[in-house]
Formats: C-alpha cells, structure tokens, sequence
C-alpha cells in the first residue's frame, strides 16, 4: 500500500474510533445500537470495499439489531472491521459474520454492566461522594479526571487491538479475568457504602444503633438478589425504617424511662 493509500486508512481508523464516542446518539427501541454501529462502520466500510454493491452489502450486515455495552463499541467496531478486510480478502464467508457479531456483542454486553456499571462506575460514584462530605474539592476533581482519561485510553486500546488482532485479541481479553476484577471492585464499594454511612449517621455514632441499620441494608440487599423481595418493596421499606426510626426509638426510651 502507497503513502496515500496508508494514509487514507489512517484517516479512516480515526473517524471510525471518533464516532464511537457518539455510540448512544442514535439509540432506538427496534434496533438498539444499530444505528450508531453503522455509522461508526461507514468510514471504515468505505474504505475497505470500494465497490458500491459490495458496500451496501456491507452495510446491510450492520442495521439489524444490536446491542452491547457503550464502553466496548471502539472495540467491537474495531473487531468488525478486522474481520471486513478478511471478508474482502476472501479469507473468511460473510455469512460467518451475523453470529460471531452476536455473539461477542452480547458477551461483551454482561461484562460491561458487570465491570464498568456494576463496580467501576458505582466506586467513583461512591468514592466522589465520600470525600466531598469531608471536604476535599480537588481529590474528587482529580479521581474524575483520572477514571475519564483513563476510560478513553481502554477505548482506543481495545479499538486499535481488535482492529490488528481480530480473534487472537478477544482471546488475550480473556485472560484479563475481568468478571473476577469486578468482584474485587464490589467489595471495595461495600467498604465505601460503610464509609458513606459513617459519615451520613447523626452523631454521636453509637454502636448499638448504627449495626442493626447495617444489617438491615444487607439483608434487604440480599433479599433483592436473591429475587425475594422486589428492588421498589425494598427500597420502600427502607425508607419507612428510616423516616419512623426516630419515633421507635423514642418510644422505646420513654418506656424504658417510666420502667425505671
């Protein structure tokens, strides 16, 4: 391939990954994400087949419906347009593309909400909160510059390696064990749910009070896992339990005086 020619793929690269950052711009009840997927396709599809019968095919194989999760489109947009050029070549049927499409779509799909809207996203949530009530402006500043950066640093990582590696990059994604690290996340947003509570508890904090609060929210957390108790009845109940707590416990103090 000429200058020009390396060029013009370059170009074409860099529009595709800047149009994944628009990835929920076009979101529909039909087709989910596919709107986006081809526009964020178009450049790349142009580029690679040139002839404009093949082109609206190629177009064609990327409307229907689509879904995944935001964070992973740079990458599966990436991976697609690895496995256009094979398409292309003649090395691999374009008839092979619809379910490995789905497939990895979908797949990416549950580890993102499991590691980026599960762990990743509740811990910066959580950990902003925690220091502003202690009155850090800059940390928490910071810590959303430094998740931000990082985040489109993951993206144009994954785009530039499913671009060039194609199947062998998803299976070195593998291996990064990433359900597993959103489990480590999860407990270290527990860890700061307990900070949050300590910092929101009127005070004096007392033991005896504060732990049965805590054991509550764990069982009805466990509850709504568990598919027992609904995330509204939950979430209902634990309203009530604060709103009339300090009216039960006056009670209970009242009571206890008159016994005495």
């Amino acid at each position: 391939m000429n200058r020009s020619g390396t060029d013009s793929l370059t170009f074409a690269m860099v529009r595709c990954f800047a149009r994944c950052l628009l990835a929920g711009a076009a979101f529909n009840t039909r087709g989910m994400q596919n709107i986006s997927l081809v526009f964020c396709m178009q450049p790349g599809l142009e580029l690679i087949h040139p002839d404009p019968r093949e082109y609206r095919k190629a177009l064609r194989r990327y409307v229907r419906h689509y879904q995944s999760h935001p964070f992973w489109m740079p990458c599966l947009v990436g991976l697609f347009l690895h496995m256009e050029r094979a398409i292309a070549a003649g090395r691999m049927p374009a008839a092979a593309l619809a379910k490995v499409k789905d497939t990895t779509a979908y797949t990416l799909s549950a580890i993102g909400d499991s590691v980026f809207a599960g762990s990743l996203l509740i811990f910066w949530a959580l950990g902003t909160i925690c220091l502003l009530l202690q009155g850090h402006t800059l940390l928490p500043l910071l810590a959303g510059i430094t998740f931000f950066t990082g985040l489109q640093c993951f993206r144009a990582y994954t785009f530039m390696a499913g671009l060039r590696g194609g199947f062998l990059f998803l299976e070195r994604l593998r291996h990064w064990d990433l359900i597993n690290w959103g489990t480590r996340v999860k407990y270290a947003n527990a860890m700061l749910l307990l900070w949050l509570w300590m910092l929101l508890w009127p005070r004096p904090l007392i033991w005896w009070q504060w732990l049965p609060a805590v054991v509550g929210l764990m069982l009805f957390g466990r509850f709504v896992r568990t598919g027992l108790v609904s995330r509204v009845l939950a979430a209902m109940a634990f309203l009530a339990l604060v709103q009339f707590y300090p009216l039960v416990r006056e009670g209970i103090l009242d009571i206890l005086g008159a016994m005495g």
